[in-house]
């Protein structure tokens, strides 16, 4: 008889026990360099990795929480539910997109809004996130920030927004969805005459429309380090122009290079980072 076929004394008659192995999610993989590292580690640090320091993806509640003072945010519009205008249906109906989408990152659309203390200086703070249909801008994402807009006009605080979207215009809302563009843009012009001071944080991605639009109108233009900003990607433009493109095209550090940004700040330095600026222009 194999040893393995041997009960111990007492084993009579008992279920064999599983072996326990290493429980799922303890570790991720750094999307940049590969190394192994500890979750909770991570998130301790926001989802910067700790061997090579690349800024990964941080959703909308966790930028709240690294940006924050604790306890104070306080959401706004957070009663605007996105519609299907159109009956859009590609892969599935966008009524049921939007559903599963909801379900999935447990936020209504790709924005949240709302105002917060930055070390103990109140804001207008906004931020979109790219897990929710590409952080797209469609109606819901478009009318929130405009009403952060003006209500930061009217209670004359600094307006901070940081942009993740892997997308532009949402096409499942067709023209609903372009003018929000225009419309976030005409309220940052009027929040602009009225002296308003806005700081645009650009993350990993920011492409398309938001890029184009709210994202590129900052007084101070900050980005996150090896983000992705520009209109269409890298691989579109290769492809429709057929020319080899400049090395590490359309990375913060390259846009820094050529004036598009003003500062590449580290995810860890960026709340005090802000609130010099705040202080600085006498926002306050």
């Amino acid at each position: 008889m194999a040893s393995s076929e041997i009960e111990a004394p007492g084993d009579k008659g008992k279920t064999p026990r599983e072996k326990r192995g290493v429980p799922s999610g303890l570790w991720l993989k750094c999307e940049d360099c590969g190394e192994m590292l500890f979750r909770k580690a991570v998130e301790a640090v926001f989802n910067v990795c700790e061997k090579c320091g690349y800024h990964m993806y941080l959703g909308a509640q966790g930028r709240i929480q690294s940006m924050l003072d604790e306890g104070t945010f306080e959401e706004w519009d957070g009663d605007l539910q996105p519609v299907d205008p159109l009956g859009f249906n590609d892969k599935k109906p966008y009524a049921e997109r939007l559903i599963a989408e909801q379900k999935r990152t447990g936020l209504r659309d790709a924005v949240l809004t709302g105002t917060g203390m930055i070390r103990a200086r109140r804001v207008a703070f906004g931020v979109t996130d790219s897990a929710f249909i590409m952080g797209s801008m469609g109606s819901v994402v478009g009318e929130r920030l405009t009403r952060l807009v003006e209500r930061a006009t009217e209670q004359h605080l600094p307006l901070i927004i940081i942009s993740g979207s892997g997308g532009g215009a949402r096409m499942h809302e067709g023209i609903y969805s372009l003018m929000q563009m225009a419309k976030v843009s005409a309220a940052l012009a009027r929040f602009g005459e009225s002296g308003g001071l806005f700081i645009s944080v650009l993350t990993n991605p920011t492409m398309g429309g938001v890029a184009a639009s709210f994202a590129s109108l900052g007084d101070i233009i900050f980005a996150e380090p090896r983000a992705l900003i520009g209109f269409a990607g890298p691989r579109t433009i290769k492809a429709t122009i057929r020319i080899e493109l400049p090395e590490g095209f359309q990375t913060s550090e390259f846009l820094l290079a050529h004036g598009y940004i003003d500062r590449i700040v580290r995810r860890s330095e960026l709340k005090s980072e802000i609130a010099r600026v705040i202080d600085y222009c006498g926002k306050r």
